[in-house]
């Protein structure tokens, strides 16, 4: 005999993980989170519909993201939603991932390396270069994430891997200094 299998049973691991990610990450798109979860849009659909009913996140009905709380959506880190993009681009490789403190946005293990990726605003490129100066002892690859690119000539962080944009639409450009 054929046991029923319980909501819990059946998306138990995907509701887990997308309630982590949201958590940790604030606030991300809809499309974000389906990058985070190949293959199993409907399945994401379902949850993301079934959370909000619970209370359990909130949904942005403008815009399409997907936040902790009315409260994260209202606060929303820029920053930390590109390197998110920045993220799903090494998704399929990608070990573990978390989000870090000032100044790494988001840190990651992938192909047994340590990558950071660190976002530097507009105009804040001394302050970062500051901030890094004394910081050459980290085993972590560093992925500098940029507002514009003409920004990537006046930063100088050690361990710099490459430089990247992110456009509105959540694709991302890189960069390498020759």
């Amino acid at each position: 005999m054929n046991a029923l299998k319980t909501r819990e049973q059946i998306y138990g691991s995907e509701a887990a993980g997308l309630l982590r990610n949201i958590a940790m990450y604030k606030t991300l798109t809809e499309d974000q989170i389906r990058r985070f979860y190949p293959g199993k849009e409907a399945v994401i659909k379902n949850l993301l519909t079934h959370l909000v009913k619970q209370g359990r996140i909130y949904r942005n009905p403008e815009d399409k993201r997907v936040s902790a709380s009315a409260e994260c959506d209202a606060r929303i880190d820029y920053g930390l939603l590109a390197a998110v993009w920045v993220l799903l681009d090494f998704i399929d490789k990608v070990e573990y991932h978390a989000a870090g403190d000032f100044p790494v946005k988001i840190s990651f293990f992938a192909d047994g390396e340590v990558y950071e990726i660190i976002h530097v605003p507009y105009e804040h490129e001394a302050l970062m270069n500051h901030a890094l100066a004394g910081d050459e002892g980290t085993a972590a690859r560093r992925i500098v994430l940029v507002d514009r690119p003409g920004q990537i000539g006046a930063i100088d962080i050690p361990n710099t891997t490459g430089f990247c944009s992110v456009d509105t639409d959540g694709s991302v450009r890189y960069y390498k200094l020759e």
